[in-house]
């Protein structure tokens, strides 16, 4: 080989790894259930591509703050990480994982930017409210929120969901995005952001899914009716409706077969990884998207959804 072409390949071998090599290194591993929510990546066998270790950033979001809900793995890592490249310092709100959250703060600070962490439980409108007052207090402002965070408990009978987990998985799915946006919106001013993550069950359902779906369904109408009412402030309401990703909630909630064929059902063939889905939030969080209010993004491996 000439030395042209061994310099390429060994630029090559460093450069790192695209969103879709990523994830395609994936296949084929044996995933590992966990007998407990919320999930913990860092027990995650294989562990997600949710690092954003392959973005490249333009600065897009340079000295924002953001608060993000369930950043401390998966989805809301990713974005974290993502945001942190484009130049925001970022806030991590999290129930009890708190090794994952000390893992998203380093690498937030890995970034160059500043982070902040706070371990509570966001269907508690106080906690909410503490939260939103500290971060304010930490950053003096707050420009984005990305309400993200959410649980599920996979039941194949409408009967068998109880009470007790009905007002659990609306307290958390959505009850919080109430809490928070309510929280938050003295401190937004023109241009500020906020995202929703909803879910591709929102628009096709799921029947092992009821009161999840359920939630998604909400959210959905809930970013409708608020990019309304908040438009003349000049502050968006957007969402992203994700389809089958790996994260720390899918070997939490599932078992067997069911997690072992996670995703392949898609036109693509396999799950997501978290990396291939934080771009939506950084589009939707910046001036890119400034004429975009009321719509939702659709990383789900290729399914067609109405709506």
């Amino acid at each position: 080989m000439s030395r042209p072409r061994r310099r390429e390949a060994a630029q090559a071998k460093d450069r790192p790894r695209t969103a879709r090599s990523q994830a395609r290194a994936f296949e084929g591993r044996k995933p590992a259930a966990q007998a407990r929510q919320p999930g913990r990546q860092h027990r995650m066998v294989p562990r997600p591509a949710a690092e954003a270790a392959s973005y490249r950033a333009a600065g897009k979001l340079m000295n924002k703050v953001a608060i993000i809900t369930g950043g401390d793995s998966g989805i809301g890592r990713a974005v974290a990480v993502a945001f942190a490249k484009e130049g925001a310092d970022v806030a991590v709100l999290y129930l009890d994982e708190h090794k994952d959250a000390a893992e998203t703060v380093r690498l937030i600070e890995e970034a160059g930017r500043q982070a902040v962490s706070f371990a509570g439980d966001i269907g508690n409108e106080k906690f909410c409210r503490s939260a939103v007052q500290r971060v304010f207090k930490q950053f003096g402002k707050i420009d984005i929120l990305v309400n993200n965070a959410a649980e599920q408990h996979p039941l194949d009978e409408l009967e068998a969901i109880t009470a007790k987990q009905l007002e659990q998985t609306f307290r958390t799915n959505i009850f919080s995005f109430f809490y928070l946006t309510k929280a938050v919106l003295p401190h937004l001013g023109p241009g500020a952001s906020i995202v929703n993550s909803t879910s591709v069950t929102a628009f096709r359902g799921s029947k092992h899914l009821v009161d999840y779906a359920s939630t998604k369904g909400a959210i959905l109408a809930f970013t409708r009716s608020l990019a309304q009412q908040l438009a003349d402030k000049e502050i968006r309401v957007n969402a992203v409706a994700p389809g089958p990703i790996w994260t720390p909630l899918i070997p939490a909630s599932f078992r067997g077969k069911e997690l072992k064929e996670f995703g392949k059902k898609t036109p693509m063939g396999r799950a997501g990884q978290p990396d291939e889905v934080a771009p939506c939030y950084v589009f939707l969080a910046s001036d890119d998207a400034s004429y975009m209010t009321g719509q939702t993004l659709h990383p789900n491996g290729g399914e067609i959804v109405n709506g």
